[in-house]
């Protein structure tokens, strides 16, 4: 049965970690996570409807976003902006003939401001209390978000309105685009690696729908398919019980992607932020990151593919590169079906689903990866096990016996 105090040895034992005394260090795992959506629900059929009809005689771009409203695998996703449900007429975020009509950086601005904190402290909360972890122990507070800034920001929100101590290590990651949340979970990983005394609380907010451009062009209608607003939440700590499922986290490593810089490209415009995403991206990150996972885990057999879902073609052609089951990124696709593209929070969402699912069948230890990618292009990448309760283990192998 796996213990607390063994379980780097049984999980990763080929990267043990040893404190200056060559003591073995605590595993640390994401001990609790919380997903938060807003309340308005996007159908992507009536949405693609909606935008149809605000294209007017632009045929072709009316075309265009049909198919790829229907291609990308998204079914559904939520918004913060009710004003995304309105027809076509009515909506200030779909094309018009009226470019005034459109809502300013500083109105979409004013609506994160509002927006975001409720959402980040609703995934906060979420993430303490499943993670079993009191807001005072927290001693390091990440907040990631790439759609929205404010200051005093949402760090100072979450700590006044959590309880969270006035002297908390606060660190902001703003603006690092979609693998920002992975980047967060290594950062803690390396945190309480040199404390393991540390509880480290992130929480990601992302209202991508913000950013919906008025534009019948090819990019605007592409990155209008498929984003959606949500927030999650973890704590990372040290392991000192088994007694609920959690991912024990092994070595990160993270990449910038050569000759790759004009691939992604997300800048602050008039009427919100600009998203520009090549049509090359899949195929630059199946030649790419095949060689950067082997460097991480080398020969290891990896079970678990925890992928951000940063659009269907990514997780098609890593799932060729890598021979993956369909089972194996069901999550990934799941999530992406479900909710969208949630930029940085989204990684959270399919851990969150995974471990879900791995609980509900009572499934044993299992090794995995989890990757995420960025505006550079950025890889993250950072190796996991999923560990099940102790008292599913002790049954199980108790089951086994028998049998």
């Amino acid at each position: 049965m796996f213990k607390a105090d063994d379980l780097s040895e049984n999980v990763f034992p080929e990267r043990m970690e040893y404190d200056d005394m060559m003591q073995p260090q605590p595993s640390i795992a994401i001990l609790g996570i919380g997903t938060a959506v807003p309340p308005h629900l996007l159908d992507q059929a009536d949405t693609a409807r909606r935008l149809v009809e605000a294209l007017g005689d632009k045929t072709d771009a009316a075309r265009w976003g049909r198919r790829i409203f229907k291609q990308c695998g998204v079914q559904s996703r939520y918004t913060c902006e009710p004003n995304l449900l309105s027809e076509a007429a009515e909506c200030r975020y779909l094309p018009s003939l009226s470019a005034h009509k459109a809502p300013s950086t500083a109105e979409r601005m004013d609506t994160y401001k509002r927006e975001s904190v409720p959402l980040g402290l609703q995934a906060a909360r979420q993430a303490l209390a499943d993670g079993e972890v009191e807001p005072r122990d927290v001693t390091h507070l990440i907040t990631v978000s790439c759609t929205g800034q404010f200051l005093p920001g949402l760090d100072t929100a979450i700590i006044h309105q959590l309880g969270l101590s006035p002297s908390i290590t606060r660190i902001p990651l703003n603006f690092l685009g979609c693998a920002a949340g992975l980047k967060a979970i290594g950062l803690s990983r390396q945190l309480v690696l040199n404390d393991s005394h540390a509880y480290v609380l992130i929480v990601c907010v992302e209202l991508c729908t913000l950013h919906i451009q008025p534009s019948g062009d090819k990019e605007s209608l592409f990155a209008a398919s498929f984003f959606g607003d949500g927030a999650s939440a973890c704590v990372v700590g040290a392991v000192k019980s088994l007694s609920k499922p959690i991912f024990v986290l092994g070595q990160e490593r993270s990449v910038l992607l050569q000759g790759c810089a004009d691939e992604m490209v997300w800048e602050v415009g008039n009427h919100g932020f600009d998203l520009y995403l090549s049509p090359h991206i899949p195929r630059l990150i199946g030649e790419f990151i095949p060689p950067e996972v082997e460097q991480l885990c080398a020969e290891e057999e990896l079970e678990l593919w925890a992928i951000h879902p940063g659009g269907k073609g990514i997780i098609d052609v890593l799932q060729t590169k890598f021979e993956l089951t369909d089972e194996q990124i069901s999550h990934s696709l799941g999530v992406l079906r479900d909710y969208g593209n949630v930029s940085s929070a989204t990684i959270l969402f399919v851990l969150n689903a995974m471990r879900q699912q791995l609980h509900e069948r009572g499934s044993g230890a299992a090794s995995g990866i989890a990757l995420a990618f960025g505006p550079g292009l950025t890889a993250e990448m950072i190796k996991i096990a999923y560990v099940p309760a102790a008292l599913e283990q002790q049954q199980r192998e108790s089951d086994e016996a028998y049998a």
